[in-house]
């Protein structure tokens, strides 16, 4: 998908969430929800979190990483410890607005390397051992009752197991130019102040580089939710490259249907099952 595609389908806001997951037991409503437009945007076949949001701070990452690492000072410094790609300088401007949150750890308890049943995981917003065939927008009638407009964009490509570098170099250019541009358009309108818009990813990648100039299937990665509602920065926790799981992913701080209890929330329902993340103004 081009920025044309991208900046048409978006800006239509089209009511197409398709089947994903209510992450609340019980749905009540805020008289004032904080957004009225939901922008979901996947990265489909599992985005390199560790080469998105950089640790250049610990050198493990590059012993992890001999060809692939991005070099300290190509790297957007975020913080003393964290660095964004440099292929994502577009979203600066947002990091700088406050406007964007980086939630770092993200996924869920025993990892399913499968593309296809972690995507039916997160849609469903299941535990791994759960099968679930409802959607976490369908469940939430009150969200399209009130008027919430949804659009699902999905971006191809992130499933980088050879010559990443450039690949994933490249993806990442495309992600940050879409949405710096859909964060243009919207301001312009007026219409940014009510709008969320999150990144979803069905895992992220192995902490080492494979012999192929790539990375295998992960577990936890960073997101961003992005919105004029958004209270910017780093949330989660940092990766901890001295304790990968047992097939070398990064581990899990931050369950993925938190994520989704902040969206629900943003968009007027509380009373969630998991704790929403503190990054909506409120």
């Amino acid at each position: 998908m081009n920025r044309r595609q991208f900046l048409s389908i978006a800006g239509a806001f089209a009511g197409c969430a398709g089947n994903m997951i209510d992450a609340c037991a019980i749905a009540h409503f805020n008289t004032s929800p904080a957004v009225d437009s939901l922008v979901l945007v996947d990265l489909d076949g599992g985005n390199d979190a560790l080469n998105t949001v950089i640790p250049i701070a610990d050198p493990r990452y590059r012993a992890l990483r001999p060809t692939l690492a991005i070099p300290n000072d190509h790297a957007l410094m975020l913080d003393e410890h964290t660095g964004l790609h440099p292929s994502l300088r577009p979203l600066m401007s947002a990091w700088r607005a406050k406007d964007l949150a980086i939630v770092q750890g993200i996924g869920y308890d025993a990892p399913n390397r499968s593309h296809y049943r972690s995507r039916q995981i997160w849609d469903t917003a299941s535990h791994a051992d759960e099968y679930r065939t409802d959607g976490w927008l369908d469940h939430v009638n009150g969200v399209h009752a009130r008027g919430i407009k949804v659009t699902h964009i999905t971006l191809h490509g992130f499933d980088t197991h050879e010559h990443q570098l450039h690949r994933h170099a490249a993806l990442l250019a495309e992600l940050g130019e879409c949405l710096a541009s859909l964060r243009a358009s919207l301001i312009a309108s007026g219409a940014w102040r009510r709008t969320l818009v999150m990144t979803r990813s069905e895992f992220g990648r192995a902490a080492r580089e494979n012999a192929a100039g790539g990375t295998e299937h992960g577990a936890a990665a960073a997101h961003f939710v992005m919105g004029g509602c958004v209270r910017g920065g780093l949330y989660g926790t940092p990766p901890r490259l001295d304790r990968l799981d047992a097939d070398g992913g990064l581990s899990v701080d931050v369950d993925f249907r938190r994520l989704y209890a902040t969206v629900l929330d943003a968009c007027g329902q509380n009373d969630c099952i998991f704790e929403p993340l503190p990054i909506i103004r409120v």
